[in-house]
């Protein structure tokens, strides 16, 4: 107890910063309540009992068996509801964490609503039960469904503020979370980039001093992120009480302001109370002197509030006693009536991970053939870019070096910004988890971000916005929300380029629901699957073999500005009897090379073109497979957890019976990819060529 008492005595409320300090001009009372009507007063008085109340309903059913979880807001709910109260839902687009129930509560999510999700019934109109509690989420109010992992809402709320920019509103986004969530990398991606670009961003950090049990002086230096991110120019930063309302109100007030005119991103760093433990699961008695908890009790913000209400006269006593009974009286029956409604049906557990085909884009495949004069695949993929950008005014490209008059490391966006502005087509910073993150968020609001991402070997800063974020949103959201970036990558080796330019990703990411992957082999595949990428409502890695960019052998005719290719559809690029070779990407010219090549020795393969790897044409394998009585599975990926397997696996179970021989895989070395022994280590003619040589003679 000795030490959880000395970590407390450095853990202070103002972190540092003395009251004289934390004085804003805005702050003196020029009106009555900073310019809010008596009702609105009790409006917010009645949000954060109704927060309260619905915490102490939660921790009570949890312990009757009918409730699994809580991560209480109690002691956050002056700042939240302020916030809610500053800005306009339906407006302005709110990106909450998981303790932000007083931000929905405000916003007039009703506590039914609430136990729904908690109970994860059918009617959870957050989630529809997909997410554990605590993820509020209202398509009406502009509040996309929240998620777990710490700190990856940042990021979203500046791409939805670039997106409220682009559009010409005076929309604010709102991002909440707990000073715990600071330490992330992407926070400070996220101040960075709203800074720099002056979007109206308000960030608010709920400093309850505890990220569960590690107190801020283990989290930051100095004990205060709010002097961490004083050198940030353009950011206006707001230090405090977050316990008192009227000035977590007047700040809220200030800061909205401020982004609607034009004039940047705040950051408020409010100082709360955390009054209960950090979630369900934990006890904060573990870490925390009884002193310390009793003395944050103190300082409990509605007690704070109903004082002020009777002293100015807008509520006595006895209507403030009568207003708990009403009000929990109506969080208890709402629980009760929860309850009783029916858990969701099972038949639905795959709705909603992709667009429904009645709500999808729709187009025309295929409505042209290409004819045009013959292109490279780099090319190709430029003029899908210039025609979508042509098509649709809403459609953004950026990333890395993108912008004229580099254009691109392989000039696949060469001459956009020229023709459609710096507005339409720029340059990001060296963050791929920025370029990810933003993406979502001006997604989420109704742009089509069409992204790049360098180099595929450094896509791994942004897994966590794609796995845990882009590719979740619809399924989270229960089909409320949808997601749609394309994110461009190059990848692939034969270009010496080693180890960190020359890794295969598909493997990775076809394990992630909810995501289109798509890797074409040619340039009119490039162009009809890329436009098509750009048409669709659903997340897009698109693939573009480097090696490829200007191989010869890759150029085709060039498709018209419709010449759209479905996805999941495999083409067979020449038809055989004998063997079935599966590939895609480089591997595809490998193969019809070996094709015609055994050829001439009176052999016939088969050569099938994925195209796509999400969706698989299973059932084109599958006809060749069923024909050929042997298959080759090519790819140019590690043999060892290749994608290979999966199309190995589907083959054995659904034509095992049509084999003559069992099911080849050729693909590369399980290792990274070295820089002189590169053709030790990635798939070479002559590999395919003794598969398929030992494969006819079986």
């Amino acid at each position: 107890m000795a030490e959880k008492t000395a970590a407390e005595k450095k853990s202070k409320a103002t972190n540092g910063v003395s009251k004289d300090e934390r004085k804003y001009s805005f702050l003196k009372e020029t009106e009555n309540n900073h310019g809010l009507t008596n009702d609105q007063m009790v409006h917010a008085y009645k949000a954060m009992l109704l927060t309260r109340f619905t915490d102490d309903r939660i921790d009570t059913l949890i312990k009757q068996g009918k409730a699994t979880f809580l991560i209480s807001g109690s002691g956050h709910e002056a700042i939240q509801v302020a916030c809610a109260m500053a800005m306009e839902g339906g407006k302005d687009w709110f990106f909450t964490y998981y303790r932000d129930n007083g931000i929905g509560t405000a916003l007039g999510i009703t506590p039914k609503e609430i136990f729904r999700h908690i109970m994860g019934k059918a009617t959870d109109s957050f989630c529809g039960g997909r997410q554990m509690p605590m993820h509020l989420g209202s398509k009406e109010l502009r509040m996309p469904t929240a998620s777990s992992p710490t700190g990856s809402q940042y990021l979203q709320a500046v791409g939805a503020a670039m997106s409220c920019v682009y559009r010409g509103t005076d929309e604010v986004a709102y991002v909440g979370g707990g000073e715990g969530s600071t330490s992330e990398g992407e926070f400070f991606e996220a101040i960075n980039w709203a800074a720099r670009a002056k979007l109206p961003t308000i960030f608010c950090i709920q400093n309850n001093r505890f990220a569960i049990s590690v107190p801020i002086e283990q989290q930051t230096a100095g004990g205060s992120v709010y002097k961490v991110i004083t050198g940030f120019e353009g950011l206006h930063k707001f230090h405090i009480d977050g316990t008192d309302f009227l000035e977590s109100y007047a700040t809220a007030k200030e800061a909205v302001r401020l982004a609607r005119s034009g004039e940047g991103p705040s950051f408020i760093y409010a100082d709360v109370v955390r009054l209960r433990s950090h979630s369900a699961s934990d006890s904060q008695e573990k870490y925390r002197s009884k002193e310390a908890i009793e003395k944050d009790k103190m300082n409990d913000p509605i007690s704070k509030l109903e004082r002020l209400l009777v002293e100015r006269g807008i509520l006595t006593d006895a209507e403030i006693e009568s207003m708990r009974k009403e009000l929990n009286d109506l969080v208890i029956r709402s629980a009760e009536e929860a309850f009783a409604e029916a858990s969701p049906d099972p038949s639905t557990v795959e709705d909603n991970l992709f667009c429904p085909p009645e709500e999808q884009t729709k187009i025309n495949y295929e409505a042209t053939t290409p004819a045009g004069a013959p292109i490279v695949m780099v090319d190709a993929i430029n003029h899908a870019l210039m025609e979508e950008m042509e098509k649709n005014p809403l459609m953004l490209v950026y990333g890395e070096d993108v912008q004229d008059g580099k254009g691109g490391v392989f000039t696949a966006t060469k001459g956009l910004s020229t023709k459609y502005g710096v507005q339409r087509c720029f340059n990001s910073p060296l963050a791929e988890a920025s370029i990810i993150g933003t993406a979502v968020g001006a997604a989420l609001s109704g742009l089509k971000p069409v992204v790049e991402i360098q180099f595929a070997d450094y896509i791994w800063p942004a897994m966590m916005q794609i796995r845990d974020e882009l590719v979740m949103y619809r399924y989270r959201s229960n089909g409320a929300f949808e997601c749609p970036v394309t994110i461009r990558v190059a990848t692939g080796g034969y270009i010496g380029g080693g180890h960190y330019h020359s890794q295969n990703i598909e493997a990775i990411f076809a394990k992630c629901p909810g995501l289109y992957v798509v890797m074409p082999s040619n340039a009119a595949d490039a162009k009809g699957l890329l436009k098509t990428a750009c048409q669709l409502k659903d997340p897009v890695l698109f693939l573009e073999h480097k090696f490829l960019y200007r191989q010869g052998y890759a150029k085709s005719p060039e498709p018209d500005a419709d010449y759209y290719l479905p996805f999941g559809k495999a083409a067979v690029k020449k038809e055989g009897n004998d063997l079935t070779i599966v590939a895609y990407g480089a591997m595809v010219e490998k193969a019809l090379k070996t094709s015609r090549e055994l050829e001439k020795k009176g052999h016939s393969i088969e050569v099938i073109d994925l195209r796509t790897i999400v969706p698989l044409d299973t059932e084109t394998i599958l006809n060749s497979v069923k024909k050929t009585g042997k298959v080759i599975v090519f790819h140019e990926d590690t043999k060892f957890m290749g994608f290979g397997g999966e199309i190995a696996a589907q083959i054995a179970e659904f034509a095992f019976e049509y084999l003559d021989a069992p099911i080849k895989r050729v693909a590369g070395v399980h290792v990274h990819i070295p820089f002189s022994l590169e053709s030790t280590a990635l798939p070479q003619d002559s590999w395919i060529m003794k598969a398929a040589e030992e494969m006819l003679a079986f």
